[in-house]
């Protein structure tokens, strides 16, 4: 319980009787009114009393702080907290003055470069500090940072390394810059001894697969971290069982945020240049208001896209969305090499078959783990209800459905599974719509309690988690999906405009799911129908790639998953060629709903390809990716030197190493100077409640309250009961 949740719990409630009084005051009689009025003087004294005595015992009842991190420098990691401007006098609080971003697609790789631009606009030396996100696939590959007419061009180091050579620089006043990631789409800059009206840019570059999904392509940006809840510890035990905490339950950093509504004062800018092989039919973007120039024709195979005039200023709350569709609704199946110095690459992308309806489904039983916490009050919240009663609606008469809504604490709206009637379905819904976004985020309880409902085992089952993602366990939850695949599958539901998709993407590859993102309302019907075709039929299983007249090794994934959508299936490896006169070819096998399904596509080994070198370090990315989520599953850190030797090798951002930086020219003696955290606005849609707790005596959930609830709510009715005996014994009336 915070200190300002504890001050505004003791207002209100010091307030209480005279609130009580003049709410009823019209209904109650005046010589009523008189006495109780009368008696108030005679009772402030035992009334100061009373307050004292329940200060003192909610701050007893109220559950010790733990602290979410080793690092004690910062007491407020893993918390986001309200941005105070001025808090430092002489100080440039805002020193990040815009972030502008250049991304070049060609074919099915985008190639990104960020520029970060820092300005010292105060008359101290500072370091700025900024947390920013990324894209979940993004491979971060490289770092520059220009000081006036010098570039000085980033190292890649093992993460505690880059740290102690950043603060020595740091400590000589050399200006230096430290880029770390804290999630795989949440990073950390820090740029060290910013002299007063100074500028330095620092750029990032990284390199993405865009994979198409029934024909659409599309390409995100995030632009803002939404604020994580902790939990009660950062230091829970890992779901293997092994009383080890996962190699990601790592401190989340401290985030400050700016209040909803306040406009960041860092630009945004965003231009796309868009390069096709075949006609680019149609471009559009559901979060900004773009403007676009294409080649003239019908097959325009180039574009240029940029955000609309005057959009720049408010656009950095909420991911850019960039959705496009090429000429024909069939993806381009296809195979890409590269052939490098040391190693060759390839990645090959091919189209499923179209999914055949079956005419019997066997009967499913579906939970849906819906979040009601502060960070879901409003828009979030109203898109999840509208996603609820189209995904309650698509139910058949045949399956059988629970609910469970979580926020601090959690209740089922039904003790078991219940068939999916009608009235059944409506009473769900209506319940839903009463609720209303309140508390911390307490995910892994909420799941933890998914899993121990009994099911039957001729029964399939599906969860169903529909949230903002606004939590810093995202590894343990992984491990606790996949520690209980067996149960069920988990499909994952991310609401609004800057959801945490690592969660989302995390939760259904673990449970061998889908992730879905709905940035607003009317998006629900669309992606509850998307999920209804999914889980009616697999369009592919038990698929497997068999590459002909090529030596390939390294390939990833190790085992391809069945394919549940219009999504091509993807493989990247290293090759080697091989001697003979055979076909070189990569062959596809599975069996797609009417039978067994087989697609072969040829590979000329000896074209010459270009823009492929960023295979190199999307296979990194995708090796790596998979040694986290082994990672996850055993607890500690059993893959560090694997990923780290990978980042090292490959030149690649990880969460064990990073990009460092150091301009060689001394240019603050002493190294004295302050810090400055840039703030992030909320993301568009979120409100106040998102940062801290919403409430002191109650969770969302209110037929569940966490036991330091029910305590304070027992204190705070002794004191009113003894208030009120009192007042009986000393003025007693009639009316």
């Amino acid at each position: 319980m915070r200190a300002d949740t504890l001050t505004d719990t003791f207002t209100a409630l010091r307030e209480l009787p005279r609130a009580v009084l003049h709410s009823v005051a019209p209904a109650v009689p005046r010589p009523v009114r008189h006495a109780l009025r009368s008696g108030q003087r005679a009772m402030q004294l035992s009334q100061r009393v009373a307050w004292y005595s329940l200060l003192s015992a909610l701050v007893l009842l109220a559950p010790p702080s733990r602290a979410q991190s080793a690092d004690a420098e910062n007491t407020k990691a893993e918390s986001p907290y309200f941005f105070v401007k001025g808090a430092q006098p002489g100080v440039d609080a805002l020193p990040l003055k815009s972030t502008d971003v250049q991304v070049n697609i060609s074919g099915v790789i985008a190639d990104v470069v960020v520029t970060q631009r820092y300005k010292n606009e105060g008359t101290v030396p500072i370091e700025a500090r900024y947390i920013f996100p990324g894209s979940t696939k993004a491979a971060v590959n490289g770092l520059n940072v220009r000081i006036a007419d010098r570039l000085v061009v980033a190292q890649i180091r093992e993460k505690q390394q880059a740290k102690v050579e950043y603060d020595q620089a740091k400590k000589e006043g050399k200006t230096a810059a430290l880029l770390e990631q804290h999630r795989p789409n949440v990073f950390q800059m820090n740029v060290a001894n910013i002299l007063p009206g100074e500028d330095v840019a620092v750029e990032l570059r990284y390199n993405e697969l865009l994979v198409p999904t029934d024909g659409n392509y599309q390409f995100v940006f995030p632009t803002v971290v939404g604020p994580r809840y902790a939990g009660t510890t950062s230091k829970a035990p890992s779901e293997t069982g092994s009383g080890q905490t996962t190699g990601h339950a790592q401190a989340f950093p401290a985030q400050p945020v700016l209040r909803a509504g306040e406009v960041s004062p860092a630009a945004f800018n965003m231009k796309v240049n868009l390069a096709s092989p075949i006609g680019i039919q149609e471009i559009r973007s559901p979060s900004h208001a773009i403007d676009t120039q294409m080649d003239a024709g019908s097959a325009a195979k180039r574009a240029n896209v940029q955000l609309a005039a005057n959009a720049s200023r408010v656009a950095n709350n909420r991911d850019f969305i960039l959705d496009y569709r090429l000429a024909g609704s069939a993806i381009q199946s296809g195979v890409l090499l590269h052939k490098g110095e040391k190693e060759n690459f390839f990645l090959a992308m091919v189209q499923p078959p179209t999914a055949v309806p079956q005419a019997a489904i066997t009967p499913r039983d579906y939970i849906f783990v819906v979040d009601i916490s502060g960070s879901m009050h409003g828009f979030p919240l109203d898109t999840a209800k509208a996603l609820m009663r189209q995904l309650l609606g698509n139910l058949k008469a045949s399956d059988t459905f629970n609910v469970l809504l979580f926020s601090g604490s959690n209740r089922f709206l039904a003790p078991n599974s219940v068939p999916a009637t009608p009235a059944n379905i409506n009473a769900a819904i209506r319940t839903i719509e009463e609720m209303g976004g309140g508390g911390s985020t307490e995910l892994l309880p909420a799941l933890r309690r998914v899993y121990t409902q009994p099911k039957s085992q001729e029964l399939s089952r599906t969860v169903v988690v529909v949230t903002d993602g606004y939590v810093s366990v995202e590894s343990e939850a992984f491990a606790l999906v996949r520690k209980n695949l067996s149960q069920a599958n988990v499909f994952a539901f991310g609401i609004g405009s800057s959801v945490n998709r690592h969660l989302m993407e995390g939760l259904a590859r673990a449970g061998m799911g889908e992730p879905f993102i709905i940035t607003k309302p009317s998006e629900a019907k669309e992606q509850a129908e998307r999920f209804r075709k999914l889980i009616e039929s697999p369009v592919l299983t038990s698929v497997k790639a068999k590459f002909e007249g090529l030596d390939v090794y390294d390939v990833e994934p190790q085992a391809l998953p069945d394919v549940l959508a219009e999504r091509p299936v993807i493989v990247f490896g290293k090759w080697r060629e091989k001697t003979g006169s055979g076909p070189t070819r990569v062959v596809i096998e599975g069996r797609a709903a009417n039978g067994p399904y087989t697609q072969s596509l040829p590979i000329d080994a000896q074209a010459e390809w270009q823009g492929t070198g960023a295979l190199r370090h999307l296979w990194a990315r995708h090796r790596i990716a998979a040694l986290s989520d082994e990672e996850s599953l055993t607890g500690g850190d059993a893959q560090k030197a694997a990923i780290t030797k990978l980042g090292l090798d490959y030149s690649l951002l990880t969460q064990y190493t990073s990009f460092i930086a150091v301009d060689k020219v001394v240019r603050n003696l002493g190294g004295q100077g302050a810090t400055a955290n840039q703030p992030s606005p909320l993301p568009e849609g979120v409100s106040n409640l998102a940062v801290g707790e919403a409430s002191a005596l109650g969770a969302a959930v209110s037929s569940t309250p966490e036991p330091e609830t029910w305590a304070a709510m027992l204190v705070v009715l002794a004191v009113l009961g003894a208030q009120v005996a009192r007042r009986q014994r000393r003025q007693p009336f009639t009316a």
